[in-house]
């Protein structure tokens, strides 16, 4: 249903109950004259006398007083339509207000209201199911968060009773060889770069939650920003082995806010390195376009199924949704980005099979 069907306002209630109004009066006047011309019409087939006390009383002031008694009966009939209508008025709007007390009921059925009403009556039930659908995901959203911290505060525990045990080993063992003080320090290091991760994500809820976006935009060569980004990850990819190639025109400009974009960028390369199959390759392709630029980013990986790539840029979503593994942050990477470039005025959509994932990223020209 388009939303011009679907609006309706209350002038358009206000103007349906005028135009009904006026119908029912003409209605009324035309047949209020048509009653009175067949009754005069059916009156003059007879032969009446003065005497007669039905003249008398009924048919002889009326014939002497037509327009007062048309006035009269019109008068009469008019004040009736006018109490139906107004009594009509006052239905329409205590059924909606009524209905209305339903808007914000948890429950899923739909109003009802009365023929008359029933625009109205879909434009309540579309603004009910959305505002159903928006409590759910929510109370979705908040659960999910709340479910990370409790699995961050306690993967907290994790390292540092580690780093805490290795360096009071390290402190209590005066006589303990190098190679061994070199094993437990290499071991409280990486327990550490751990705990700071996970500390840095807790920072990275609160900042998500607290923080609105906003763009300080300015003109960047975005080749030469992944020729950089690509170099970074040039440790993680030789750990897992990986590759990049990157397919791009030698030089293109983007008007952009260069921090959040390379955030976004950063998120998705470190996505692809996270989820590849070892000694593949992350294909990155930039192409310009008429009105702006497309990023298509693509990495081998198991095929990630389709009820959660429709959920992949919700808040606090992992695709993994087992604690034990190190990949995968608190679910907000994926979420922050589609709001930056949203806000970017561009598009991101994620697609997936035959173990490929598939990101494409739209920015648009912006002046």
């Amino acid at each position: 249903m388009n939303n011009q069907n679907s609006s309706y306002s209350g002038k358009d209630l206000k103007r349906a109950i005028i135009y009904k109004f006026f119908l029912m009066v003409v209605l009324f006047t035309v047949g209020l004259v048509l009653t009175f011309l067949f009754v005069e019409f059916v009156l003059s087939m007879f032969t009446w006398y003065a005497d007669n006390f039905v003249y008398d009383v009924l048919l002889s002031p009326i014939n002497e007083n037509r327009i007062l008694f048309l006035s009269f009966c019109w008068i009469v009939g008019f004040i009736i339509i006018v109490l139906i209508s107004w009594k009509r008025i006052i239905y329409y709007f205590d059924t909606i207000i009524e209905a209305s007390n339903e808007l914000a009921s948890s429950n899923e059925d739909l109003i009802r209201l009365p023929r008359e009403l029933k625009q109205v009556e879909e434009q309540m039930n579309q603004i009910k199911q959305s505002s159903i659908k928006n409590d759910r995901l929510a109370k979705e959203a908040e659960q999910r968060k709340n479910d990370l911290i409790v699995y961050l505060a306690h993967d907290l525990k994790t390292p540092l009773t580690s780093v805490i045990g290795y360096l009071t080993l390290l402190n209590d063992e005066q006589e303990i060889s190098n190679e061994l003080r070199q094993k437990y320090t290499s071991i409280s290091l990486d327990k550490a770069i751990r705990l700071e991760d996970l500390i840095n994500e807790f920072f990275e809820i609160t900042r998500f939650n607290l923080s609105k976006l906003t763009l300080e935009l300015s003109q960047v060569n975005v080749i030469r920003m992944f020729e950089q980004l690509t170099f970074e990850f040039q440790p993680l990819l030789n750990e897992k082995k990986l590759a990049f190639q990157l397919i791009s025109p030698d030089k293109l400009d983007i008007k952009c806010d260069v921090g959040k974009m390379e955030r976004v960028f950063d998120n998705i390369i470190r996505n692809a390195v996270s989820y590849s199959f070892p000694d593949s390759t992350i294909t990155i392709e930039i192409k310009e376009e008429s009105k702006g630029i497309s990023i298509r980013f693509e990495n081998e990986g198991y095929t990630i199924p389709e009820e959660k790539v429709n959920r992949i840029f919700e808040q606090f979503y992992r695709l993994d949704s087992s604690r034990g593994t190190n990949t995968g942050g608190a679910g907000l990477g994926l979420a922050i980005a589609k709001e930056i470039v949203e806000l970017h005025q561009g598009t991101i959509s994620v697609s997936s099979s035959d173990d490929k994932v598939v990101f494409i990223i739209y920015l648009p020209t912006l002046s």
